[in-house]
């Protein structure tokens, strides 16, 4: 991917994993619901959707809220060591993930893996992949604030300019499916394309909405940098083209 000095290129694409990149949330929920109900509570699916995308901790309080009487570190190993061993038993790729990774990889378009999920979990997931897609893994146990606060997509950034110092926000893209993890890709500044899975995701101008990944490449992608510029250029009038994100 080529730009010109004053047109930017897709560089990098950021990608969450549960709901995005793998459907592990029904994992999830079966570990909870079995958790809760271990303790004598009960967990229902209005109560499960309020924890997608959230960080594990955030989670782990949800939790105790519920009647688990557990320490937030014992919640999050047991709840991880569930879902490992689903995934191990069978990986649940969402549709069209794989063959875009692919072709992004096949473009010379960096990705990183930015998640909630703790690098257990995160390690067999990539380690599913038939290539080594992913550069580096931004887990939920390697930063201090979890989504929606933008720090696991800002490191991503820091991670990615080590390599390329003229790597910035306007060469990434991030894939999200929940509002917490959108809300923290639109808060680093990234552009950012939600694929709703498990809960709606709101019209917001600062986001992209697709229903799916099947059928996208990373042309689509690199179009939405170029979208993007082309927003933020002036015109003779002092305004700025509209059009990006229909």
């Amino acid at each position: 991917m080529h730009s010109s000095p004053s047109q930017p290129s897709l560089k990098a694409v950021l990608w969450d994993m549960d709901g995005t990149l793998v459907d592990t949330e029904p994992y999830w929920i079966s570990a909870e619901r079995a958790l809760v109900e271990a303790h004598g509570g009960t967990w229902s699916h209005q109560q499960a959707m309020q924890l997608v995308g959230q960080s594990l901790l955030h989670s782990a309080g949800i939790l105790q809220a519920a009647g688990v009487r557990m320490e937030a570190r014992h919640i999050i190993d047991a709840l991880s060591s569930e879902v490992i061993a689903q995934v191990r038993n069978q990986v649940p790729w969402r549709p069209g993930a794989r063959e875009l990774l692919d072709d992004l990889h096949g473009a010379g378009v960096r990705c990183a893996l930015v998640t909630m999920s703790e690098g257990p979990l995160a390690s067999v997931v990539v380690e599913s992949l038939a290539k080594p897609y992913f550069e580096f893994l931004v887990t939920g146990d390697t930063v201090t604030n979890g989504k929606p606060h933008p720090e696991a997509y800002l490191t991503a950034v820091d991670r990615l300019r080590r390599d390329d110092p003229s790597l910035g926000i306007e060469h990434c893209v991030a894939l999200e499916d929940s509002v917490p993890g959108a809300t923290a890709a639109m808060a680093s500044g990234v552009i950012t394309v939600g694929v709703p899975h498990q809960v709606p995701l709101p019209d917001d101008a600062r986001m992209i909405l697709w229903e799916t990944l099947s059928g996208r490449t990373s042309a689509d992608l690199a179009q939405l940098v170029t979208d993007r510029h082309l927003q933020s250029v002036p015109t003779p009038t002092g305004n700025t083209l509209e059009g990006a994100y229909k």
